[in-house]
Formats: structure tokens, sequence, C-alpha cells
């Protein structure tokens, strides 16, 4: 939770205790301005060190992060509210991500030759990438180092500067994070932390940065767009999902159902990538039902360290969850597990909710809770129809006893990535991208595909030797160009039998 004080400072509370965790500035317009001038200041220096030094300073980067892991997660566990546990394994994910950007981005973005092809046979072809400069990042407050980090330590690894906007209710691990950054690489302040409310966000935005990099609701991307939009700073968004498990014939039911509970419920069900529906084939579903009920009933949310999960981070959210439920349960809904009463500020007890309508707010709208709807359906083909019907496409899961049914059905499911016998796997795989389609937003972090989020191609050719009769000259003859429509014909005009 976050509160302002006179405009100038805002105090981030624990949303478990409402305690004070710390007071911090309010950067305005002219602040950020000035973070971003000084970025691009460093943006030259960080980019002149080369792909060698970049690599060291991030490597001690990381290990600075590493050796700060507790203090980190204990600041994560105050200001979300998230358990210590969770925090810890959010810094460890974190790290991993950290390593392997750092040790891929020359291998990735470096120079490449590439075939010139029989055209352009004459001249040398290459490939790079440049970092674009200043990279402006917007972060959430549900995983608040994890998320953002797949922006800020992609972007630092392609040659960029960073200029980081954290949540309101998670300000102190951005001014954190940077000061781990300032202890690895003291010579320029390539990565800065901008606190504040949503106009800090909003100045960020309108700032001369090179490329946002937004998490957040679609609502609040559409406005970061907009403001983008007047200098034409291109942007990368996350902006939540829905996300489909599907429990096919022959799974695993009892790993189906424990992956689902914690897909469903971890982090109080606060993750954009966190399952929300599942679809279970009428043969299995009784059964899966009877497991998943059960894990979720033995579940408690709290602030202590023996607590399964925390409390609901931003209040406001709350009442989100109470009209999902409300109106499931009008149009005919069961609770199975919990209800209306499970909703006791700031924590949510497990919500499990059957036969809901499917195009009620619990399937249709994020609801970021600890919720989940579970429908009945005829076969796999059925749930595959029914999970793709939303209108945000961020990830998914598939749960079956047949491996190629499984690759059939995660191909055709409509999301960024997909786990198939496992939730949220794609997430610990640093090599893989992130990302997703629709409401759910564009353009990817992680892997080779964030890398390359946050650089310019170039292209560049020369010429090793001049070719006899060249075409591209206005002293060609008919007799040069005649020779290349020969060879077009000798290489392209071929039709191809099935």
């Amino acid at each position: 939770m976050s509160v302002a004080t006179e405009n100038t400072t805002f105090t981030s509370l624990n949303p478990a205790t409402g305690e004070v965790v710390a007071e911090h500035p309010v950067h305005d317009d002219k602040a950020v301005a000035e973070a971003v001038a000084r970025a691009r200041e460093a943006a030259e220096w960080w980019r002149d060190l080369g792909w060698k030094e970049r690599r060291l300073r991030l490597l001690n980067f990381k290990g600075a992060l590493t050796r700060s892991l507790q203090r980190m997660a204990r600041l994560i566990h105050e200001e979300t509210g998230k358990t210590l546990q969770d925090a810890q394994l959010e810094v460890v994910a974190t790290i991993t991500h950290l390593d392997w950007a750092a040790r891929h981005a020359h291998k990735v973005l470096g120079p490449r030759s590439v075939f010139p092809g029989v055209a352009a046979i004459n001249h040398k072809a290459t490939l790079e990438y440049h970092p674009l400069g200043v990279i402006g990042v917007i972060g959430p407050w549900n995983y608040p180092l994890f998320t953002p980090m797949g922006s800020i330590g992609y972007a630092l690894a392609a040659g960029n500067a960073v200029v980081f906007k954290p949540s309101e209710f998670t300000p102190g691990v951005g001014v954190l994070l940077a000061e781990l950054f300032a202890v690895a690489v003291p010579e320029r302040p390539v990565l800065q932390t901008v606190t504040g409310l949503g106009a800090t966000g909003a100045a960020l935005s309108r700032a001369e940065v090179d490329k946002i990099a937004f998490t957040g609701s679609a609502p609040t991307a559409k406005k970061v767009m907009a403001a983008c939009a007047e200098s034409l700073t291109p942007i990368v968004a996350e902006c939540g999902g829905k996300d489909a498990l599907i429990v096919d014939t022959g799974a695993d039911l009892e790993a189906a159902a424990d992956a689902a509970v914690w897909g469903a419920m971890s982090n109080a069900g606060q993750t954009c990538a966190g399952v929300e529906r599942i679809y279970v084939v009428e043969d299995v579903y009784d059964e899966f039902l009877a497991r998943l009920t059960e894990k979720a009933r033995g579940l408690r949310p709290g602030f202590d360290r023996e607590a399964d999960y925390g409390p609901v981070t931003m209040p406001g959210q709350l009442e989100i969850i109470e009209r999902h439920i409300k109106d499931a349960l009008d149009r005919g809904a069961t609770a199975v597990v919990g209800g209306l009463e499970s909703v006791r500020r700031p924590y949510v007890e497990p919500v499990i909710l059957t036969d809901v309508p499917e195009d009620s707010a619990a399937v249709c709208e994020e609801t970021f809770g600890p919720t989940i709807t579970v429908q009945k359906v005829k076969d796999a083909e059925e749930a595959l129809a029914k999970a793709n019907q939303s209108s945000y496409a961020l990830a998914g899961a598939i749960f079956s006893g047949s491996r190629s049914r499984a690759m059939d059905l995660a191909r055709r499911m409509r999301s960024g990535m997909t786990s198939i016998n496992a939730v949220l796997a794609f997430a610990f795989v640093p090599a893989l991208p992130f990302g997703g389609v629709g409401e759910s937003g564009f353009g990817r972090i992680h892997g080779a595909d964030g890398l390359r989020e946050f650089a310019s191609p170039k292209a560049i050719t020369r010429q090793r030797f001049a070719l006899p009769g060249s075409v591209v000259t206005f002293s060609r003859t008919e007799k040069d160009l005649s020779r290349v429509l020969q060879l077009m014909n000798i290489l392209h005009a071929k039709q191809h039998k099935r």
C-alpha cells in the first residue's frame, strides 16, 4: 500500500499489518527528465564499454544481488505481504535470468555474417544489433523484482541505460535494486530508480526515452501508449491474463490438482500468468475436483512464516474479487470451496467455483485473487475452444496422458506461453520469451527475443568486388538486364510438385 503526503513524499505500507515500511520522494516531471538526461550520458559510456566489460559488470551486479538475497526478500515480503519463502524464490528466479542475459547478450546481438544470396554474391553481408539508448521501465507490484528485471536486466545486457519507475506499492524494491547496481557499477548512473505515484510513471512515458517497458493493466497500458504516441516512442507491454488450465483424459490428476492450486493460489492469486480458469474433460472431472478441493481447503493466508500465501496487496482489488464471486453465485454457480465469506480483508481464503457461466465476470475478467472457476467439458477440443474464447492470451497449461495430444493442444492454445504437465514453467527458463497477445499485450521479455526487444537491428553490406554487367547503374545495357532475367528463370521459375 502507499499513501501520499503533501505531494512531496509518499509512504509505503505493509498491506498485511498497515505498518509503515518507508517514505519515498515523489519525483515530478522535472526530476524524471533530469534522470533521463543523466541516463542519456551514461548510456553512451555503457555502450562504449563493449560486450566483455558490460558482461563483467552485470555478473558483478548479479553477485551483489545474490549476497543481498535475504535483504531483498524481506523487503519484498514487507511491501507486498507475500510469504518470505515466495519472496526468496522471486529473487532466485531474478538472479537466474540476469545471469543468462549477461552471458548470452554478445552471442545473440553481436555482429554476424549472413549469406548475401546469388543476386548480391559480390557483397559481404553483416547483421548486428545496436542498443536503443535509454529504456524507461514501469514495473508492477505483484512481482516487484522478477517482472521488471525481465526488462531491466535484458535492456542493460543489450547495452542500454535504464530509468526504472517501480509501483507505488513497492518503491523500496526499486530503490534497493538501484543501490545494488551502483555497488557493481559505480562509474555512471546506468540504472536509476524514480519513485512516485501514477504521475511519475506518466512523466517517464513522456520523457525522451527510446522505449518503454510496461507491466500492468490493459487500461493503464493504453494510457501509456497514448503518451508514448506523442513522440513515437515504442513500447513493450505485458498486461495480465485470464489463463486457462486444461485437464485431459489420462492426466496425472494428483499432479494436475497440485499444480492448479499453486498456479491459482500462490501469491494470493496475484500472478499475471496464474491459473484462473480450469476446463476438465468429463471422465476425470469428479476425481480431479475432489483432489483440487481437498488441497485448496488446506491452505491458509497470513503474514506469518507458516502461512501459505499473503494478503491482497491492493485494497481496491478486494472489491473486484468480491464482485466476481457474487456475480458468479447470483448466476447459478456453486462455491465448492469458500464463497463471499472468504473475503476477510486484507486476506482472501481459497475460493473454487463450478458451473460458472462463460460470460460471467469471473470467467471473462481478470480476477487477480485466490479464486478458480472449474468447468466440465465433453473433451479436450471443447476445453481448448473455451480456453481460447478469452480476450486475454498470456499463458496456459495442459495436463494430459498423451504427449502428442498435449503438444497439439499447446500449439493451438491462444497464448504466448504454454506449460505441459506443469504451470508457469516457462517463466523459469531464461532462454524462452515471455509475453502475450490480444489484451495481454505485445512484445517479449526474456530470452533472445527479450534481448532483441531492446536493440535495433543494423544491416551492413560491403562490396568485395565489382561484378561485370551491373544492372544497378545508369550505364547498364539491355544485355546486362537480359542476363539477370535469364538467371531468375533458372533459379525461380520451376513449378514445384506436391
